[in-house]
């Protein structure tokens, strides 16, 4: 949910390096929440967790819908070096705000403690959505990952769009990172995605005839008052109403920044493979809404370690695999970018420990606790090893 623009604006340095080699840059959002310091329950501190920001991290740091809640955006990127430094120094300097704060920075999808239902930031158009749209989020609030992707323009932009439809889910389910919610197992993988598909205008894109389409589509929603203003069009994939990149918004914040740089790494070479297509003439799937619509659930329900939806046969298959298929698929933007050995390494890791989702339950199934659960996501949000 945004009140302002995110990100940074992209240099001419870097558009010119850009475009000399045709590739693509890419930045990430990440939305955070705010625990207390020493239980687990959510803290409403995030205008003490201000206070406390050194004035370098000021201008990439923002409000959320919730006291609870706290988001960053990195700067545009083309190396992965140079966004995993970004993420990290973010991570870090935050975690030290919030602990000067008496807070903790959690990356999680939702409050996995039981608490109280947090109130809304003071802001003119949070209030508006408020008493528009009501208790839609009850809870402490709920934190997803947000990739940005540079396009040429916005009509190549919305085929863009329509190309990415069959893979979200499959990215969604790597990013599972909410099995708890309230102090209990909720029996999904990312219960924020369960929480977050109340508000009316979150789900899979639909497939777009153009851009002036897109932009009747957002007109119409806005007049139905289903939408405040397009920044509350809550597709799993959008063009940016303020960059010339799409933004892949379906995902759970995840626990360490190397996931986030994975997930980027992932879905930039994912964009540069179909543009391609789209440049070569060759057109979209018209997957049906459905099928996508029970895809995405299952991503929810199952993450990384149970079944999704193979868009090509309609029938479900270890999500894993689907994973490793979309990897085959991009790998030769992954190596054009220089990302292939860092994915390679990152996604393995990935293999070995599992979603967020599935190390929040080992760490229960090993006897540990809620508040032991939340221990180990502030301390690996913050970096520790």
């Amino acid at each position: 949910m945004e009140t302002a623009t995110s990100g940074t604006e992209i240099s001419s340095e870097l558009a010119a390096e850009a475009e000399e080699h045709d590739l693509l840059t890419l930045g990430v959002e990440e939305e955070y929440l705010l625990v207390d310091a020493t239980e687990p329950r959510a803290a409403e501190l995030v205008e003490e967790v201000f206070a406390e920001l050194p004035g370098n991290l000021r201008d990439v740091v923002q409000h959320e819908y919730y006291r609870t809640q706290i988001e960053v955006a990195s700067p545009p990127h083309l190396e992965l070096g140079a966004l995993t430094e970004a993420l990290r120094g973010l991570r870090s300097g935050v975690a030290a705000a919030a602990e000067r704060a008496g807070a903790r920075l959690v990356a999680v999808g939702t409050g996995p403690a039981a608490g109280h239902n947090a109130r809304i930031v003071d802001n003119e158009r949070y209030h508006r959505m408020r008493e528009r749209f009501g208790d839609l989020s009850p809870g402490q609030g709920m934190c997803g990952t947000h990739v940005h992707v540079s396009i040429p323009d916005p009509e190549t932009g919305v085929q863009v769009l329509n190309h990415l439809r069959p893979w979200l889910p499959v990215l969604q389910a790597a990013t599972a990172n909410s099995p708890l919610f309230a102090g209990h197992d909720t029996g999904y993988a990312s219960w924020r995605s369960v929480m977050w598909e109340r508000w009316p205008t979150v789900g899979p894109t639909p497939y777009l005839r153009s851009h002036e389409h897109y932009l009747t589509l957002v007109e119409d929603l806005v007049a139905s008052g289903a939408m405040l203003d397009d920044g509350m069009l809550y597709w799993y994939a959008r063009l940016s109403a303020h960059y010339p990149t799409v933004e892949i918004r379906m995902g759970d914040v995840m626990p360490t920044a190397d996931d986030a740089v994975l997930l980027a790494a992932l879905t930039r070479a994912l964009v540069a493979t179909l543009l391609r297509e789209v440049r070569a003439g060759t057109p979209a799937p018209d997957v049906a809404h459905p099928l996508l619509m029970a895809a995405h659930w299952r991503a929810a329900h199952d993450g990384l370690e149970g079944l999704n939806i193979d868009m090509a046969t309609r029938q479900p298959r270890p999500a894993w695999r689907l994973l490793r298929q979309l990897f085959d698929y991009v790998r030769p933007e992954l190596e054009r970018h220089g990302d292939l050995a860092t994915v390679t390494r990152l996604l393995g890791r990935l293999r070995e420990h599992g979603s967020g989702a599935a190390r929040q339950r080992a760490l229960l199934a090993r006897g540990g606790s809620v508040a032991e659960v939340v221990d180990w996501l502030a301390n690996t949000t913050r970096g520790d090893r």
